[in-house]
């Protein structure tokens, strides 16, 4: 078994929580849970190429308008949901405060990237600690830019190096952790489940009183030990 963890951030300027979310899974669920979006792509568009991202969808936007077609965006909502609520996956996101952050540290940065990529390398340890058989983790991020993703990928290797403050760098190197940077373009069918994801988990971060069913829907898929959310870490 092969999981991969397919990490995603959402930054919303007017909103106050950031949110990095990560989708472990393994390579044989991929592979089909990868099938039946591309089957749903399909199915509502044909052979055009169709990116799955949160906020086109919200605001029936680009390849999206279809959606204003009531019939077709009960169609979409219902074969999405059925996707990833059948799907064999396992959320992990790590959530800041962004008025709390600036008021600690004086500045929103890549520090914050830093933070919610290493709490998910924790928890995806976590994870896997309790899978019996050897495991690799390959780690997939999407692009933002040349020097962000250079930042980005020296932290990294620099939890590579000396692990963390839970996880010493040797238990990280018995999954040979690997980190690669992908265009949106790539059409990448893990960081479109993520980016997904990311939302609903902002929003939860931002109201839990609200009524969310999207997150209604994500939680049954967060890491959890007993009833506990344990991959979901909100840093306020």
């Amino acid at each position: 078994m092969n999981p991969g963890i397919m990490a995603w951030e959402i930054l919303i300027i007017v909103s106050p929580v950031f949110v990095l979310c990560g989708v472990l899974i393994s390579e044989a669920s991929y592979k089909s849970m990868g099938a039946d979006i591309k089957n749903l792509k399909k199915h509502l568009w044909g052979d055009k190429k169709v990116i799955l991202h949160s906020r086109d969808i919200r605001k029936c936007e680009g390849e999206f308008s279809l959606l204003f077609d009531l019939n077709k965006k009960k169609e979409f909502y219902e074969m999405l949901n059925r996707i990833l609520s059948d799907g064999d996956y396992t959320v992990i996101a790590s959530a800041i405060q962004k008025v709390n952050f600036l008021k600690q540290y004086g500045k929103l940065g890549n520090d914050v990237y830093e933070i919610a990529l290493s709490f998910i390398v924790e928890r995806a340890v976590f994870c896997l600690d309790g899978i019996r058989h050897p495991t690799t983790l390959h780690i997939i991020i999407e692009r933002r830019g040349h020097a962000e993703d250079k930042k980005l990928e020296a932290h990294f290797q620099r939890l590579c190096a000396v692990g963390t403050y839970y996880v010493k760098a040797e238990r990280l190197g018995q999954y040979g952790l690997e980190i690669s940077f992908r265009d949106k373009k790539d059409d990448i069918q893990g960081l479109q489940v993520a980016d997904l994801v990311a939302y609903p988990v902002a929003r939860h971060v931002i109201d839990p009183e609200r009524a969310n069913p999207a997150f209604d829907l994500v939680r049954q898929k967060i890491y959890r030990k007993g009833e506990k959310l344990y991959g979901l870490k909100i840093f306020s």
